[in-house]
């Protein structure tokens, strides 16, 4: 990935694009609706792995634990911290 160019870094996926477009419609149609249970979809694959991309095109910097994409890619790979990361979401740990 590190040939290529930004904007292709930065396209959103259509899956994503079609869940961002149902919770506008459904924003727009109902303004008084809420949405309690967007958790789930932050914790998806391809959201955690578009917003990865995304931070990482973006130039994005470690995080509070100190953790760079270069440590990221040298000692586990991206899928594997990606996975690990959507797990700790999904039983909501952060440690």
């Amino acid at each position: 990935m590190e040939d290529e160019g930004i904007a292709v870094v930065l396209l959103t996926p259509e899956n994503i694009r079609t869940l961002q477009r149902k919770l506008y419609r459904k924003a727009k149609q109902d303004p008084a609706f809420r949405f309690y249970a967007l958790y789930d979809k932050v914790c998806r694959a391809d959201i955690l792995s578009h917003a990865y991309r995304l931070v990482r095109a973006n130039g994005g910097s470690a995080g509070v634990d100190g953790v760079t994409f270069r440590d990221i890619r040298d000692k586990e790979g991206e899928a594997a911290f990606l996975a690990e990361l959507e797990k700790h979401l999904r039983v909501v740990s952060y440690t």
